[in-house]
Protein backbone atom coordinates (compact mmCIF):
# COMPACT_ATOMS: atom_id res chain seq x y z
CA UNK A 1 0.00 0.00 0.00
CA UNK A 2 2.80 2.36 0.84
CA UNK A 3 4.32 1.86 -2.60
CA UNK A 4 1.09 2.95 -4.26
CA UNK A 5 1.06 6.16 -2.20
CA UNK A 6 4.72 6.89 -3.07
CA UNK A 7 4.05 6.23 -6.76
CA UNK A 8 0.93 8.42 -6.71
CA UNK A 9 2.89 11.19 -4.97
CA UNK A 10 5.63 11.00 -7.59
CA UNK A 11 3.07 11.21 -10.42
CA UNK A 12 1.43 14.26 -8.83
CA UNK A 13 4.86 15.86 -8.27
CA UNK A 14 5.89 15.27 -11.88
CA UNK A 15 2.59 16.63 -13.18
CA UNK A 16 3.02 19.72 -11.02
CA UNK A 17 6.48 20.30 -12.46
CA UNK A 18 5.20 19.86 -16.02
CA UNK A 19 2.33 22.30 -15.44
CA UNK A 20 4.66 24.87 -13.85
CA UNK A 21 7.15 24.48 -16.67
CA UNK A 22 4.43 24.94 -19.29
CA UNK A 23 3.05 27.96 -17.47
CA UNK A 24 6.46 29.60 -17.31
CA UNK A 25 7.02 28.87 -20.99
CA UNK A 26 3.66 30.39 -21.85
CA UNK A 27 4.45 33.43 -19.74
CA UNK A 28 7.82 33.78 -21.44
CA UNK A 29 6.25 33.50 -24.88
CA UNK A 30 3.59 36.03 -23.89
CA UNK A 31 6.31 38.46 -22.72
CA UNK A 32 8.17 38.03 -26.00
CA UNK A 33 4.96 38.66 -27.96
CA UNK A 34 4.24 41.69 -25.81
CA UNK A 35 7.73 43.10 -26.44
CA UNK A 36 7.44 42.56 -30.17
CA UNK A 37 4.07 44.28 -30.22
CA UNK A 38 5.44 47.27 -28.32
CA UNK A 39 8.81 47.80 -29.93
CA UNK A 40 11.27 50.01 -28.11
CA UNK A 41 13.30 51.03 -31.16
CA UNK A 42 15.85 53.78 -30.71
CA UNK A 43 14.86 57.11 -32.25
CA UNK A 44 16.09 57.74 -35.77
CA UNK A 45 19.32 59.72 -35.87
CA UNK A 46 19.05 62.91 -37.89
CA UNK A 47 22.21 64.79 -36.88
CA UNK A 48 25.86 64.05 -36.18
CA UNK A 49 28.71 66.27 -35.00
CA UNK A 50 32.51 65.99 -35.03
CA UNK A 51 34.67 68.43 -33.11
CA UNK A 52 38.09 68.59 -34.76
CA UNK A 53 41.26 68.69 -32.69
CA UNK A 54 44.77 69.28 -33.98
CA UNK A 55 47.19 66.42 -34.35
CA UNK A 56 50.66 66.79 -32.84
CA UNK A 57 52.53 69.87 -34.10
CA UNK A 58 49.46 71.47 -35.69
CA UNK A 59 47.02 74.20 -34.64
CA UNK A 60 43.88 73.21 -36.54
CA UNK A 61 40.41 73.12 -35.00
CA UNK A 62 36.82 73.19 -36.14
CA UNK A 63 33.42 71.58 -36.25
CA UNK A 64 31.74 69.39 -38.83
CA UNK A 65 27.98 68.81 -38.67
CA UNK A 66 26.02 66.17 -40.52
CA UNK A 67 22.27 66.73 -40.90
CA UNK A 68 19.67 64.54 -42.57
CA UNK A 69 18.51 66.37 -45.70
CA UNK A 70 16.40 65.69 -48.75
CA UNK A 71 18.43 63.37 -50.98
CA UNK A 72 21.18 62.60 -48.46
CA UNK A 73 23.14 64.08 -45.58
CA UNK A 74 24.19 67.73 -45.50
CA UNK A 75 27.86 68.09 -44.54
CA UNK A 76 28.80 71.53 -43.16
CA UNK A 77 32.25 72.37 -41.82
CA UNK A 78 34.15 75.34 -40.51
CA UNK A 79 37.84 74.70 -39.90
CA UNK A 80 40.47 77.16 -38.60
CA UNK A 81 44.25 77.18 -38.43
CA UNK A 82 44.92 75.80 -41.91
CA UNK A 83 47.54 77.01 -44.36
CA UNK A 84 45.87 78.82 -47.29
CA UNK A 85 44.77 76.51 -50.12
CA UNK A 86 43.22 73.06 -50.46
CA UNK A 87 43.26 70.33 -47.80
CA UNK A 88 42.00 66.76 -48.18
CA UNK A 89 38.81 66.20 -46.20
CA UNK A 90 37.53 62.69 -45.49
CA UNK A 91 35.68 60.37 -43.17
CA UNK A 92 37.98 57.61 -41.95
CA UNK A 93 36.97 54.13 -40.86
CA UNK A 94 37.67 54.21 -37.11
CA UNK A 95 36.47 56.67 -34.48
CA UNK A 96 39.90 56.76 -32.87
CA UNK A 97 41.93 59.98 -32.77
CA UNK A 98 44.29 58.79 -30.03
CA UNK A 99 47.47 58.54 -32.14
CA UNK A 100 49.48 61.80 -32.12
CA UNK A 101 49.44 61.82 -35.95
CA UNK A 102 45.81 60.68 -36.32
CA UNK A 103 46.71 57.37 -37.96
CA UNK A 104 44.63 55.46 -35.40
CA UNK A 105 41.57 56.56 -37.44
CA UNK A 106 42.59 54.06 -40.13
CA UNK A 107 41.99 54.50 -43.85
CA UNK A 108 39.14 56.19 -45.68
CA UNK A 109 35.64 54.97 -44.83
CA UNK A 110 34.99 52.63 -47.76
CA UNK A 111 32.16 50.18 -46.97
CA UNK A 112 31.78 49.02 -50.58
CA UNK A 113 35.46 48.51 -51.47
CA UNK A 114 35.56 51.07 -54.28
CA UNK A 115 38.44 53.19 -55.58
CA UNK A 116 39.24 56.62 -54.18
CA UNK A 117 37.72 59.56 -56.03
CA UNK A 118 36.17 62.99 -55.78
CA UNK A 119 32.88 63.70 -54.01
CA UNK A 120 30.96 63.87 -57.31
CA UNK A 121 32.55 60.79 -58.92
CA UNK A 122 30.38 57.76 -59.66
CA UNK A 123 32.93 55.48 -57.97
CA UNK A 124 34.42 56.77 -54.72
CA UNK A 125 34.83 55.92 -51.08
CA UNK A 126 31.81 56.89 -48.99
CA UNK A 127 34.22 59.05 -46.98
CA UNK A 128 35.63 60.98 -49.96
CA UNK A 129 34.61 64.63 -49.55
CA UNK A 130 37.36 66.15 -51.72
CA UNK A 131 38.95 69.31 -50.34
CA UNK A 132 38.40 72.14 -47.91
CA UNK A 133 39.73 75.41 -49.33
CA UNK A 134 41.26 77.69 -46.71
CA UNK A 135 41.38 81.45 -47.28
CA UNK A 136 44.42 83.58 -46.42
CA UNK A 137 42.98 83.77 -42.88
CA UNK A 138 43.37 79.97 -42.53
CA UNK A 139 39.60 79.45 -42.30
CA UNK A 140 37.82 76.97 -44.57
CA UNK A 141 34.10 76.31 -44.98
CA UNK A 142 32.35 73.39 -46.63
CA UNK A 143 28.65 72.83 -47.32
CA UNK A 144 27.15 70.15 -49.56
CA UNK A 145 24.64 67.30 -49.52
CA UNK A 146 26.28 63.89 -49.81
CA UNK A 147 24.43 60.81 -51.12
CA UNK A 148 26.95 58.12 -50.07
CA UNK A 149 26.71 58.40 -46.28
CA UNK A 150 23.93 57.85 -43.75
CA UNK A 151 23.23 57.47 -40.04
CA UNK A 152 22.37 53.76 -40.22
CA UNK A 153 23.34 50.58 -42.02
CA UNK A 154 26.70 49.93 -43.68
CA UNK A 155 27.05 53.58 -44.73
CA UNK A 156 26.62 54.83 -41.15
CA UNK A 157 29.14 57.50 -40.21
CA UNK A 158 28.32 57.54 -36.48
CA UNK A 159 31.39 56.60 -34.46
CA UNK A 160 33.82 57.15 -37.35
CA UNK A 161 36.38 59.96 -37.65
CA UNK A 162 36.66 63.10 -39.76
CA UNK A 163 40.22 63.84 -40.91
CA UNK A 164 41.63 67.03 -42.42
CA UNK A 165 44.93 66.61 -44.27
CA UNK A 166 47.90 68.94 -44.77
CA UNK A 167 47.85 68.73 -48.58
CA UNK A 168 45.24 68.80 -51.36
CA UNK A 169 43.44 65.61 -52.33
CA UNK A 170 44.23 65.15 -56.04
CA UNK A 171 41.04 63.03 -56.31
CA UNK A 172 42.74 60.30 -58.34
CA UNK A 173 45.76 58.82 -56.51
CA UNK A 174 45.01 55.51 -54.80
CA UNK A 175 44.08 54.89 -52.09
CA UNK A 176 44.02 58.35 -50.44
CA UNK A 177 44.45 61.11 -53.04
CA UNK A 178 48.03 61.88 -51.90
CA UNK A 179 46.64 64.31 -49.31
CA UNK A 180 49.60 64.06 -46.94
CA UNK A 181 49.72 64.05 -43.14
CA UNK A 182 46.64 64.40 -40.96
CA UNK A 183 46.42 67.83 -39.32
CA UNK A 184 43.09 67.39 -37.48
CA UNK A 185 40.86 64.57 -36.30
CA UNK A 186 37.39 64.39 -34.72
CA UNK A 187 35.04 61.54 -33.90
CA UNK A 188 31.47 61.76 -35.22
CA UNK A 189 28.91 61.50 -32.44
CA UNK A 190 25.13 61.76 -32.39
CA UNK A 191 24.10 65.42 -32.46
CA UNK A 192 21.29 66.96 -30.47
Amino acid sequence: MIWKRIAAGMVVGCLTLVVMSCSQGEMHDHDADHDQGHSHDAPEISRGVAVLHATEGNDVSGTVTFTLAQGGVNVAAEVRGLTPGDHGFHIHEFGDCSAPDGTSAGGHFNPHGTDHGGPDDEHRHAGDFGNLTAAASGVASYDRVDTEISFSGVESIIGRAVIVHADPDDLVSQPTGAAGPRVACGVIGVGG
